[in-house]
């Protein structure tokens, strides 16, 4: 998958960046296992604290107050923040919580929020439910965002 959103990205001349909280750079990894992801890939942020979401990706205090770092708005922000402060055309978004604990009856284990932001599309989100164990989770969350990434690209660029 990482190299069909590698070819997607080139032949479009567009570059990624991503903004990972739950997936811990995961994306990012993949992404840059596939030759030649230079030419596609700026850069990752791995914003695993909410300090760390405002810092490196000016997400709002008060919208994670709000809404809490696993909510399709603060995605929404990460994703932002990640075309904002990157040399990127397009951008992903993902937080979420992948267990085994830190699950509430609002934001349960398997909750996981995405976000997609382009300069040639604008910002879309959406929140999965997701099963397994932790691994199973992430793994799920970096093939849900890189589907999504395919999608929006080919929808926009149709």
């Amino acid at each position: 998958m990482a190299e069909e959103a590698g070819a997607v990205l080139k032949k479009n001349a567009l570059v990624l960046s991503t903004a990972e909280s739950c997936t811990g750079g995961w994306i990012a990894k993949v992404v840059t296992d596939v030759p030649g992801s230079s030419g596609w890939f700026d850069r990752g942020f791995v914003t695993y604290t909410n300090q760390a979401k405002q810092e490196m990706l000016a997400v709002k205090p008060e919208t994670l107050l709000s809404f809490g770092a696993v909510s399709e708005q603060t995605v929404q922000e990460m994703a932002e923040g990640a075309l904002a402060l990157s040399n990127a055309q397009v951008s992903l978004a993902v937080s979420g919580v992948a267990g085994p604990s830190g699950g509430t009856d609002e934001k349960p284990v398997g909750m996981v929020c995405f976000a997609w932001s382009g300069s040639f599309f604008g910002l879309l989100s959406n929140t999965q439910f997701l099963d397994g164990d932790r691994e199973q989770i992430r793994r799920q969350a970096v093939e849900h965002a890189l589907t999504g990434l395919l999608g929006v690209i080919k929808a926009a660029k149709r």
